[in-house]
């Protein structure tokens, strides 16, 4: 299989080289120091105390790549305007895109049902260019439970975790679907399919949109924002506000807030990954894990002010620093 990976930063580099262990043809769209490195030293990934490394083709350019079978889309929520514009060399008719990113997607209300289904989010497609140059029938989801990290340009190192769950951005089970499952199986990976992929994206981001903008805030880790009390209401509130709007628009969740802070305050001192861009002075994907949820509110009539206030509070501190556009 000819794999294309869009982003060789944490996951995508760590997706990346698996996919090359298993024997597939792995191209990499790379820019600055990162394609310097893996023009160089190929892709490399750190798990313990082994340093795997693997040769990709790498360009800058998607058209001197050009068509693929699958296409990995891992890059932050920001750089999405950017790689649709750019993406199409890679694609033909067949080509299947598999998007690892974290918070909504705006393919996220294709495989929602009744009034809810298709709409756009304007948060996190606004003209609608995104949805026009990757097809929603081109589309596979993937939550990933893994934690990476990159350790300098080509070079990432594997902490823990290798679920990826996928599932057709439609909502609808293919054939091909479970075909991409049995091919990440084999490559490593503990993959699963889900039938409906859209209910995996809410619940992962029913956690992570509240400790990423408030650490970034704060620049405290989650047991430090789960330790104070205020502060847990608070993120407790928002949970709330997002478990009524899923459950408007079918995707219940089960858990109360407690639950999820138990499972959260287990992993110790994370640093998110939010904080980690602040700190570089990285553009943040606000829109994508707390402006969507905002619109989303409004769009099932659920009202959301506590996210609101977390969503002024993290876009002014990112734009007081220039890492969210001032409009």
């Amino acid at each position: 299989m000819k794999a294309c990976i869009y982003g060789a930063g944490a996951i995508g580099g760590w997706i990346g080289v698996k996919l090359a262990q298993a024997g597939h043809e792995v191209s990499v769209v790379a820019r600055g120091e990162t394609l310097a490195a893996l023009s160089q030293q190929g892709l490399r990934l750190v798990e313990g105390d082994t340093t795997h490394a693997v040769n990709v083709r790498t360009s800058d350019e998607p058209a001197a790549l050009g068509p693929h079978d699958l296409v990995v889309v891992a890059v932050k929520a920001p750089s999405m305007a950017s790689v649709a514009e750019r993406i199409a060399p890679l694609l033909n008719a067949d080509t299947v895109v598999l998007t690892a990113m974290n918070g909504v997607p705006w393919w996220f209300c294709d495989g929602l049902a009744g009034e809810f289904a298709g709409k756009r989010l304007a948060s996190v497609d606004p003209a609608g260019v995104i949805a026009a140059a990757i097809p929603g029938a081109q589309t596979i989801g993937c939550v990933v439970h893994a934690s990476c990290r990159t350790d300098a340009p080509g070079v990432i190192r594997h902490h823990q975790g290798s679920g990826l769950i996928i599932g057709e951005a439609s909502g609808r089970p293919s054939e091909r679907v479970n075909r991409l499952c049995a091919l990440l199986k084999e490559a490593g990976f503990d993959a699963s399919v889900s039938d409906q992929i859209q209910r995996e994206v809410w619940f992962k981001l029913w956690g992570n949109m509240t400790m990423n903008p408030i650490s970034a805030i704060t620049g405290a880790t989650t047991d430090r924002i789960l330790g104070d009390e205020l502060v847990r209401d608070f993120v407790t509130n928002i949970m709330l506000e997002a478990k009524e709007i899923g459950a408007r628009f079918g995707i219940p969740i089960a858990q109360q807030p407690a639950d999820r802070h138990a499972v959260t305050l287990k992993l110790g001192a994370i640093k998110t990954s939010m904080l980690q861009d602040v700190e570089a002075r990285r553009s943040v994907e606000l829109d994508a894990l707390v402006a969507a949820v905002c619109e989303l509110g409004r769009m099932t009539g659920v009202p959301t002010p506590f996210s609101n206030a977390l969503f002024g509070l993290a876009r002014l501190q990112a734009r007081t620093l220039g890492l969210y556009p001032a409009d």
